[in-house]
């Protein structure tokens, strides 16, 4: 069956969220997903939100989500690749690549960069964006959460 790819609307929120839970899940961070359907339907209102859904014979086979922003190094915008996921039925068929390449037409006219980050042991998506000719630089992601800023902040106080 062919796969179509579109850019999801407001009316999409709740299976987008749906497709993030089970991303989260797969991920053991579900106990982090505190996104609401009504989050996403602000998140996908917005211009500089890009979610581009899969479908395979009318079912959601799988999504790719960023967010473009300034990329103050270079002095213009470049697209910060969040989540791509493929449902597990739905893998190894090429939805993976099909969503990138749409989100790189979507990046081509402005030529902007696209830039993401994978898990360590995330061996089989290392050698799929290599396939897509991706340059892999490995680098430590740092959180900071308000809880942990706040206590930094109320030490600092007193």
């Amino acid at each position: 069956m062919p796969i179509e790819i579109r850019r999801a609307v407001v009316a999409d929120a709740e299976i987008v969220l749906t497709m993030l839970r089970e991303l989260a899940d797969y991920q053991d961070q579900g106990a982090y997903m505190t996104a609401s359907v009504e989050d996403w339907q602000g998140f996908l209102a917005r211009e500089e939100v890009i979610v581009l859904i899969a479908e395979v014979g009318g079912d959601a086979a799988g999504y790719v989500s960023a967010l473009r922003r300034p990329y103050l190094w270079v002095g213009g915008d470049q697209l910060a690749l969040d989540d791509l996921y493929v449902r597990e039925h739905f893998r190894d068929a090429g939805v993976g690549r099909k969503l990138m390449l749409e989100l790189a037409r979507h990046a081509l006219p402005d030529r902007l960069a696209i830039g993401w980050g994978l898990r360590l042991e995330n061996t089989a998506g290392y050698r799929f964006y290599e396939r897509l000719g991706a340059k892999l630089v490995t680098k430590t992601a740092a959180g900071w959460s308000p809880e942990a800023y706040e206590a930094q902040l109320t030490d600092e106080v007193t």
